[in-house]
């Protein structure tokens, strides 16, 4: 792609003879799997297609929701029809052009719908620990019509994937291209001349203030976690010398906050995904583009998402962090990170800046795609479900799909031998039926007692809140210790007093308040506590509704006569105290002597909200001849799903495995266990989903922990399984989301009381996009006949339509227009 007649603003971009080559193929219905470095322009194929009047839908997907509407924005600038899909976001879904994460294409493919192009813009995730099987899947399943389009720069092997597409009966053409279009140049940062001022201090300072001296800024520097990132950019902003001053208008002001703003003047910015992402993709990343900012520092875990390049390139360190792991940095990593060194069109060669003992350019390179030792569970069984709905064999459908998959040897999914090894038990256990019984006779209902040992429930009794338990975080809690236990009392909201272990609960419930005209030594009740009044009396007496109607009261005898029906106006609430604020006067309950139905245990305490089990009691007819069972000794796929309740001895999914199979990963074993719990109320389960992509980042908020977590582990125990499971847990469940989200979302403005310096603002928005997106997903989930997933769906439903706002493309602020044109980020000599 070749750049003529520079003088003018609007380019004529002449196509290189790769970029032909990969189009005509396209033209010619064939899947092309495209290679070549980044930024040597391999996105320009695409566009070359859609602007040549490509009349097909075409489905573009990206490996992070920033990119994907950073590529929508771009497009919709040129006037394209173009939509969003991201799990969080669905914006103009059939429109001509969608940009996606792949994962939302996954079940659509699956059902045989495809769009008439798919793009797989860096399909080297195709190897990725967690995300890989879903492409995997996604590039095996997808229908012949569909063309396929796959791009990357840092894969070794590519033809080992066209081979692959190939031997799924597609048409494939490999495309390659090694050269980059812009010259990249290994430089020793202790050989770049020192010339500039003393007063220079700092390691990455003085490396920076010699490149940019030297000419060869702007840079990008890649540091290996947040805090150092913000700490180098700090550095960077009050060392290097001052330049011209990047003016910001007052919305780019307030979007940036003060921190961040005193960066971008002095044209240095962090990069990371603890910032807000109307930060990252309204502020930093167009400014940097513009070639506005002398520096950027951006973390390398988002390297993937750097969708920008600079003058040159700065690796400050191998090693990164990824939630409690530490990892070195790959060499395919290394590539795409030194791969942003030179602009096309700007620069006429690009620099990785290297210092001892640090990445060096020689350890860039593509790595070979390698099959995943993993399958996709999800996939498995919405094909096995398919198939058994269509009367079809499951375990035949399976291994059919297996075979279609990315792999050198076939996927020992070990159908044959379970089904036999079934067959065999179901033989032994057969005995002469000399009596019928009824089987439900033998199944009873258990509870935890406050020992945490099952015992056997009995009926419920009634007794005082202030004797109660309730179960939270996986221990047994006196009730009024817990906000929860209050939460389905309509009066008011809660209030606390005391700390720690003498902390107690109540309501608060607004009832009147102080006149306009003072003096008169009354108060006005509301409107809704006259409301709360009048629906008490019309059911209990009306008689009284006149005395009790009056809409002004003196203080000494509205607690006089209003305090004793406190219990029933507010289900069991007494009068505490009478407070005031802001002119408003509320009443303080409390609900010690409350009446609440719960289970006795054997110790005589009463549980509010035991968790539950069914077990069936083993009845042996003296007639049978009963002989031991076998342990389970295959270690194969199909044995752990029997054992994780996913399948029945027949092998078709269970309701536990349909339900599973609608979600990413191990969320899905997360909400069918949440389902199953009869006592879980589904509202509050709803809230808790939050916590099921967290990661640690919100330990610190988590408290005793959340029920979603507690019902996992008792339902799977303390099993890993690799990507689904880890001590009985998502991989990337975090206890304390839940809690930030909920305050976050009833009182945004308290939110930054949330932030240390391990959760950031950007945390907290992911956090609520993740749980917004595992909302649409069950939203959007096919039905069942099963009541709870009714009710979450029904949730999950109006959550979304509450939240219609993300139907839209986050507004961002234009750049001014002196800030379009590219600032001179080289430092002149200091004498």
């Amino acid at each position: 792609m070749q750049d003529q007649d520079k003088a003018f603003d609007h380019k004529l971009l002449v196509p290189d003879l790769w970029q032909q080559e990969a189009l005509r193929y396209l033209r010619e219905g064939l899947d092309v799997v495209l290679h070549a470095p980044t930024g040597a322009g391999k996105t320009f194929v695409f566009e070359m297609l859609m602007d040549s009047g490509w009349r097909g839908r075409a489905i573009y997907t990206v490996p992070t929701r920033a990119l994907a509407n950073d590529k929508a924005r771009e497009w919709m600038e040129k006037g394209w029809d173009v939509g969003v899909c991201t799990g969080d976001l669905r914006f103009h879904p059939d429109a001509q052009v969608t940009v996606a994460t792949l994962e939302t294409q996954r079940s659509s493919i699956l059902r045989g719908q495809g769009p008439d192009l798919m793009v797989v813009d860096e399909y080297q995730m195709l190897g990725d620990l967690q995300r890989g099987v879903n492409y995997e899947v996604v590039l095996a399943m997808a229908p012949p019509k569909t063309q396929l389009l796959l791009m990357s720069g840092s894969v070794a092997n590519p033809e080992t994937v066209a081979d692959w597409l190939e031997s799924n009966g597609r048409k494939v053409e490999l495309v390659s291209e090694g050269k980059r279009p812009v010259p990249l140049d290994e430089v020793f940062a202790d050989a770049l001349p020192r010339h500039f001022s003393e007063s220079v201090r700092g390691h990455w300072p003085r490396i920076v203030a010699a490149a940019l001296r030297a000419n060869m800024g702007p840079l990008l520097l890649f540091a290996p976690k947040r805090l150092a990132a913000e700490d180098i950019a700090q550095q960077l902003a009050y060392e290097l010398p001052e330049t011209e001053p990047l003016s910001l208008s007052s919305e780019q002001k307030q979007l940036a906050g003060k921190r961040l703003t005193k960066l971008l003047k002095r044209r240095i910015a962090p990069h990371h995904s603890g910032l807000d992402y109307k930060q990252r993709a309204g502020l930093i990343e167009p400014l940097a583009k513009a070639g506005q900012l002398r520096a950027v520092v951006s973390t390398t875990g988002l390297g993937a998402g750097v969708n920008f390049s600079m003058r040159s390139v700065i690796v400050t360190d191998r090693e990164y962090r990824v939630e409690d792991e530490r990892r070195l940095l790959r060499p395919d990593e290394l590539l795409q990170m030194f791969g942003r060194a030179g602009r096309r069109g700007l620069d006429e060669r690009g620099y990785a800046i290297v210092v001892p003992n640090k990445a060096r350019l020689s350890e860039a390179r593509p790595l070979p795609l390698r099959p995943s030792a993993r399958v996709d569970w999800s996939s498995l069984l919405q094909v096995m479900r398919a198939a058994a709905d269509d009367k079809r064999s499951p375990a035949q459908a399976a291994e059919e799909f297996g075979g279609r998959l990315f792999r050198e040897e076939p996927i020992p999914l070990g159908f044959a031998a379970f089904l036999s090894k079934q067959r065999t038990q179901a033989n032994q256990a057969k005995a002469p039926k000399s009596e019928d019984r009824d089987p439900s006779r033998d199944e009873v209902i258990e509870m935890l007692n406050s020992e945490g040992r099952w015992e056997r429930r009995g009926g419920p009794v009634k007794g005082p809140l202030g004797e109660a338990f309730f179960y939270f975080g996986e221990e047994w809690r006196e009730a009024l210790s817990c906000p929860q236990t209050l939460e389905k009392v309509k009066a008011g909201s809660v209030w606390k007093t005391g700390r720690g272990e003498n902390r107690r609960y109540g309501r608060e419930l607004p009832i009147a308040r102080f006149p306009e005209e003072e003096g008169q030594g009354q108060v006005e009740l509301l409107k809704s506590f006259r409301r709360r009044l009048r629906k008490h009396f019309l059911e209990t007496n009306p008689k009284k509704l006149g005395r009790y109607g009056k809409k002004l009261w003196d203080l000494d005898r509205l607690e006089r006569m209003l305090g004793p029906l406190f219990p029933e106006l507010t289900f069991g609430g007494r009068w505490k105290e009478l407070i005031e604020k802001n002119g408003i006067l509320s009443v303080r309950l409390e609900y010690l002597e409350a009446q609440a139905f719960g289970w006795k245990d054997k110790n005589g305490k009463i549980l509010l909200n035991p968790p539950l089990r069914k077990r069936r009691q083993e009845w042996v007819s003296p007639f049978s001849n009963e002989a031991a069972s076998e342990p389970f000794s295959d270690n194969c796929l199909a044995e752990a799903w029997f054992r994780l309740g996913l399948i029945d001895a027949q092998a078709h999914p269970t309701r536990r495995g349909i339900v599973f199979s609608f979600f990413h990963q191990g969320e899905g074993l997360a909400v069918a266990a949440a389902l199953e719990d009869e006592a879980y109320p589904i509202d509050e389960m709803i809230q808790d989903l939050a916590n099921l992509r967290a990661g640690h980042r919100f330990a610190a908020l988590a408290g005793q922990g959340s029920r979603l977590g507690a019902i996992c582990r008792r339902t799977y125990g303390d099993v890993t399984c690799e990507g689904y499971l880890r001590k009985g847990v998502p991989p990337e469940y975090g206890d304390g989301a839940a809690e930030a989200v909920r305050e976050a979302l009833v009182h945004p403005e308290g939110k930054r009381d949330l932030f240390d310096e391990e959760l950031r603002p950007g945390d907290l928005e992911r956090a609520i996009l993740e749980w917004r997106s595992i909302l649409s997903l069950i939203a959007n989930a096919p039905s069942m006949e099963w009541k709870r997933w009714q009710e979450l769906q029904t949730q999950a439903r109006a959550l979304g339509e509450t939240n219609a706002r993300s139907e839209e493309l986050p507004y961002l602020p234009p750049l001014e227009p002196g800030q379009r044109k590219r600032h001179e980020s080289r430092l002149q000599r200091v004498r």
